[in-house]
């Protein structure tokens, strides 16, 4: 087992060496802390290195929002222009990270499929513990629902009610709804 862990990391050093060389930051699977700390800190060392743009490709499922939320401030907080690109599914978390940058900069592959909706949570325990958790769920969808709505041009009371239930979309439909900026095939249509 460690030596089969230690040959995955072997091949992947090249890669990782490679993708950062090149700018470019892969957002593959459900994202929690360790997702997050490993995104911002590449986006941190990207910024450090240079002006030059950077490329984050997202393939994910969501997760944890407060996770998200770090990716999505650190994105805004870096000077280099962030380039996000789409593909396989960009759902609930992954989705507010897409969401993250200007239309312009928002790409995706032809068969990316879309997914908004309302945060979720589990609590159990005392009923007092349950309402604080159950109040703050309502704000982070407000919040939520707010960017989407800032991001994408469309009416807050539209984006509530899409987000009620899971609202999924091809990639022609986040077009349509003001999520996607350019739908591509080749790498050298990102401009």
């Amino acid at each position: 087992m460690e030596e089969e862990e230690k040959s995955e990391r072997n091949v992947a050093d090249p890669i990782s060496r490679k993708l950062f060389e090149n700018r470019t930051i892969l957002i593959s699977g459900g994202i929690d802390h360790k997702i997050s700390e490993r995104v911002v800190s590449q986006l941190l060392a990207m910024a450090i290195d240079s002006d030059d743009d950077i490329h984050l490709y997202v393939n994910s499922p969501g997760g944890h929002v407060e996770s998200a939320d770090s990716i999505f401030d650190i994105i805004n907080f870096v000077k280099p222009r962030v380039i996000i690109i789409g593909t396989g599914w960009v759902a609930s978390a992954g989705a507010h990270i897409f969401l993250s940058v200007p239309l312009k900069d928002r790409y995706c592959l032809t068969n990316t499929r879309f997914l908004l909706h309302q945060p979720s949570g589990g609590v159990g325990g005392r009923a007092s513990d349950v309402q604080i958790e159950a109040e703050e769920i309502l704000r982070m969808r407000m919040r939520l629902n707010m960017i989407i709505a800032r991001q994408t041009g469309q009416a807050l009371e539209k984006v509530e009610t899409d987000t009620d239930h899971d609202f999924w979309m091809s990639a022609e439909e986040a077009k349509d709804y003001g999520i996607v900026g350019k739908i591509i095939e080749r790498i050298d249509e990102v401009k």
